[in-house]
């Protein structure tokens, strides 16, 4: 509900501070004397847009301050805090500025916003209705949501949007098995022939370099083993190194007496040395042998070597990225083989999808146009008494092509009006007057309050244009409204005004020269008064006040 509002320099207001309560809260005054204002500024605060001229003159900015107290489980706490912005349990403080330059600030509970977030979190919160409404039950795009909401068929909803959800994904894998099917057959001969090109050659991560190394390797063997063989030769021969150092070990070994002992040392380097230099000799000897190839040999390694490279250049990629063009090109030709299989299959998917989208069509169809009739009787019981007797309200539920289905269904809801018998049908906002428009709405509004979550509505003089009865009809149908949801009402019918729990009087008049409209919460006698002066004019006769009297009992009774 609306708590608190705040004004600050807008219009006539300099300053403004008013608290609500729960019910029916009526707002009265003369004509003119600025209860528009009062509601441009509940509407500037929940995102309306922004006009400059709100600017009191003389001021360089207005402010308006709204506050709202929702349950923590209202959809408007989730949808702030997927803005992250916390909704502090509910308890909702909606702030906008608005400068002489017409530039706007916005901020809920002191976390700054943007004018369009502001805006969305404003129709969770508020509904305005009146002369020129345009929004709320006027949009068509609502009135499948609030039939919904009015015919609670949940399931069915569910079972809808499920099914509609499988039924795309196998659109979906239909056309992505067709497109892999269509894809691999524009390239079949290619892909079966680079598969078998690749796999003959069974080429592994690594090769290339092996190879090539291995063919440097032979293409200086010759010239390199020659040299190499000179050097064993010089370490190994019968005058080689090794031949002196083991004639040299063995002569040493004979020394005896004192030097025996002082030459132990070198004798121990003279071993290391001889068993390292026979180490190199059996790794040169090694090395040799590796040198050692046939001619043919050589050229296989080049054959080989190029034939990798060559397809590495075919594939426009790396030699060690040809086993994975392989494994590709492999599962490419299973795509041939399995693709038609996968492709009937996707097909059999889509059809059992789109039989079962049909039943839940059907089924909430159906759902539909049951919750419709009840509405349709409904709505046009609560018209006579609100002087719309020749009136008929109905909803069209309008089939719409299998291709436009949707996770909503397969069907246009839209509400429509005729007001005399001989008229056709028509949407509400076309065929009503400002005033029918009005009460058509609250007709409506009351039917569907129990289904409704904006917690917040305002009727802009909803009784325009009647009296007697009919706007006693309207006050009790705005009580039986607020039950359900908070109403505020600018009304200047007694009989709408009676019916308020709590009334509010708004007045224009001067103030050191400047003029002001100033806001008071009536007492029971105030309010006495204000119907009296509401049914009797500018001068208040004791005929008025019992009126007004038996108006305000009737409304409590």
């Amino acid at each position: 509900m609306l708590t608190g509002l705040s004004i600050r320099d807008i219009v006539l207001i300099d300053r403004l501070d008013l608290s609500f309560d729960r019910g029916l809260t009526v707002l009265t005054g003369e004509t003119g004397a600025g209860k528009s204002i009062l509601l441009d500024s509940l509407g500037l605060a929940t995102g309306a847009r922004a006009d400059r001229a709100l600017v009191r003159h003389g001021a360089e900015a207005g402010m308006v301050t709204a506050e709202f107290m929702v349950a923590e489980a209202h959809p408007v706490c989730r949808a702030l805090l997927g803005q992250g912005v916390d909704p502090d349990s509910g308890h909702l403080i909606l702030r906008r500025q608005l400068s002489v330059d017409g530039k706007s600030r916005a901020w809920i509970n002191d976390q700054p916003i943007t004018q369009s977030f502001l805006s969305d979190i404003g129709t969770f919160l508020l509904e305005v209705h009146g002369q020129h409404d345009d929004r709320g039950l006027l949009e068509a795009s609502a009135h499948r949501d609030l039939l919904d909401s009015f015919g609670g068929y949940k399931l069915e909803l569910q079972v809808m949007a499920s099914a509609y959800t499988v039924y795309q994904n196998a659109v979906l894998a239909l056309a992505k098995a067709e497109q892999e099917l269509t894809s691999a057959q524009a390239d079949e001969d290619y892909i079966l022939h680079a598969k078998e090109e690749l796999a003959a050659l069974h080429v592994t991560a690594g090769e290339e370099d092996t190879l090539n190394e291995r063919r440097s390797l032979m293409m200086q063997g010759e010239k390199l083993s020659g040299d190499l063989q000179s050097f064993l030769e010089d370490l190994s021969g019968r005058t080689g190194a090794d031949s002196v150092i083991r004639g040299v070990l063995r002569r040493m070994e004979r020394i005896d007496g004192a030097g025996a002992e002082r030459v132990q040392p070198i004798l121990h380097s003279l071993d290391r040395a001889s068993i390292e230099l026979t180490e190199a000799i059996e790794a040169l000897t090694h090395f040799i042998e590796m040198l050692e190839f046939d001619p043919e040999d050589l050229e296989a390694t080049e054959d080989r070597l190029f034939e990798i490279r060559r397809l590495a250049r075919k594939h426009n990629c790396l030699p060690d990225a040809l086993p994975d063009i392989l494994s590709l090109l492999e599962s490419q030709a299973d795509a041939l083989s399995a693709g038609d299989e996968k492709v009937r299959a996707a097909r059999e998917q889509l059809k059992t999808a789109k039989s079962a989208m049909g039943e839940a069509v059907a089924k909430l169809t159906k759902a539909r146009i049951d919750a419709a009739q009840r509405l349709d009787k409904l709505v046009t019981a609560e018209l006579p008494p609100l002087k719309l007797e020749k009136a008929i309200f109905r909803t069209r539920v309008e089939p719409l092509s299998e291709a436009d289905w949707s996770q909503y269904g397969g069907e246009r809801v839209t509400f429509e009006v005729k007001t005399n018998p001989s008229t056709p049908f028509g949407p509400m906002v076309k065929i009503a007057s400002g005033g029918e428009l009005a009460r058509f709405i609250l007709a409506l509004k009351v039917v569907l309050a129990e289904g409704g979550n904006v917690p917040v509505m305002v009727f802009d003089e909803v009784d325009k244009g009647i009296g007697g009865a009919t706007a006693s009809a309207v006050g009790e149908r705005l009580k039986r409204l607020s039950v359900a949801a908070q109403v505020l009402v600018v009304t200047h019918s007694p009989q709408v005004a009676a019916c308020g729990n709590s009334q509010f009087q708004i007045t224009k008049g001067g103030l050191g020269g400047e003029i002001r409209t100033a806001v008071t919460c009536l007492t029971e006698n105030e309010r006495r008064e204000e119907i009296a002066r509401m049914l009797a004019g500018s001068e208040i006769t004791d005929a008025a006040r019992a009126a007004a009297d038996q108006l305000l009992q009737r409304a409590k009774g």
